[in-house]
């Protein structure tokens, strides 16, 4: 395990690696905008593995494990755009304000990351910098654009988590999150309740806070959009098949809301 950092606020990605926002179906008109805050596990060369195991980094405390392939084939089912970050929430957590001690993480569940000790205000700009700056600037610029447009905008937040946290099993497959709007993530999680076979969480196995999450707060509530976070059990999605199933899903139950919503007449502007 190798510990690497730098002061250098342009030289944390060099030109040649991966960059930090990818997405689908950008020039979509569907209501729907997706982001996964935790699409990826890629870690920044000058930050070699931040002392953590090859094997930690390959659990849910590096990302969010099956998300990225549900993300994807959601999008590409809805013709929806995504906005998804490809690098490790170790590295820095995109959903996550700059004050919460989640935000560049000392110890995620029982794994200490000893890259991320001690860091002076350099280094933590370079990493807000390269990974979080251009993401979040991306889901801004795309929101405005499609205000701009006068198309309608439903925000949806993508994440998956682990079925057993800290010793303790977690029973819900999926669950609908929200801060202080409820009304999609109630249309949604009472959907998923009468498919008979789903234990649906409300604001399970998290709850949305100013204090905790980022991307609704910021993005969905301080621009009044409709939205929801939603949450899908990680061994669930950990194969093609329970991907494409849960991609499928989702894509089938959120066109039935946007038809709901037209025929009340609640589609928001």
């Amino acid at each position: 395990m190798t510990v690497h950092e730098t002061s250098d606020t342009r030289r944390l990605l060099e030109d040649d690696e991966v960059p930090p926002v990818l997405e689908e179906n950008a020039g979509s008109r569907s209501p729907f905008v997706f982001t996964c805050d935790h699409y990826g596990r890629l870690i920044p060369r000058a930050l070699g593995d931040l002392g953590v195991h090859a094997g930690e980094l390959e659990r849910h405390i590096a990302w969010d494990i099956g998300i990225a392939e549900v993300a994807t084939w959601l999008a590409r089912e809805m013709d929806a755009h995504l906005i998804a970050q490809r690098y490790s929430r170790l590295v820095i957590d995109c959903n996550r304000p700059f004050d919460s001690p989640g935000s560049i993480p000392l110890i995620s569940e029982a794994t200490e990351i000893p890259g991320n000790g001690g860091l002076n205000h350099e280094q933590v700009t370079a990493r807000r910098q390269a990974v979080f700056a251009p993401y979040h600037a991306r889901i801004a610029q795309a929101l405005d654009a499609r205000k701009t447009q006068g198309l309608p905008t439903i925000l949806v937040s993508l994440h998956s988590f682990t079925p057993v946290y800290a010793g303790i099993a977690r029973p819900w497959h999926i669950g609908t999150l929200y801060n202080r709007d409820d009304r999609l993530p109630h249309l949604l999680r009472d959907l998923l309740r009468h498919e008979g076979d789903l234990v649906v969480g409300d604001n399970e196995p998290y709850a949305v806070s100013d204090a905790t999450d980022y991307t609704i707060p910021v993005h969905g509530e301080r621009r009044g959009l409709m939205n929801t976070g939603v949450e899908i059990r990680q061994d669930l999605i950990g194969d093609q098949s329970g991907q494409h199933q849960w991609a499928e899903r989702l894509a089938r139950l959120l066109r039935e809301i946007e038809e709901t919503l037209h025929a009340k007449k609640l589609m928001p502007a």
